[in-house]
């Protein structure tokens, strides 16, 4: 079962600042669950992006307007829902602005 966890942290925290994530990275990593993790740029440097009616709009900044963003992304294949948690209860950073954790789906629907 694939999963991704979006790590939240509060705006003042810039990306990449503080992640000692080296006990998630082995965990994940050991076990051959690591699929990917990214970093994200400052959330001040994006869009949204829509089509209505055939126009496209792109709005600065992130959204919802919010004190906290997604700062980081991993993406996991773990046994169970179970592992992934465990996994996410390993990321520093997680007590403050908390993990996401969502079950990541195929072209033949969710993968559970």
């Amino acid at each position: 079962m694939k999963f991704v966890l979006n790590l939240y942290l509060g705006a003042p925290a810039s990306p990449g600042e503080g992640l000692d994530h080296a006990e998630f990275l082995a965990a994940a990593g050991q076990a051959g669950e690591l699929i990917g993790a990214h970093a994200f740029a400052d959330p001040s440097l994006s869009a949204v992006v829509r089509v209505r009616d055939g126009v496209v709009t792109a709005t600065e900044g992130p959204y919802p307007r919010t004190s906290d963003h997604v700062a980081v992304q991993y993406v996991v294949d773990c046994e169970s829902r179970e592992r992934a948690v465990g996994l996410a209860a390993l990321i520093p950073g997680g007590q403050a602005g908390g993990v996401e954790l969502r079950p990541l789906m195929d072209p033949a629907g969710l993968e559970m």
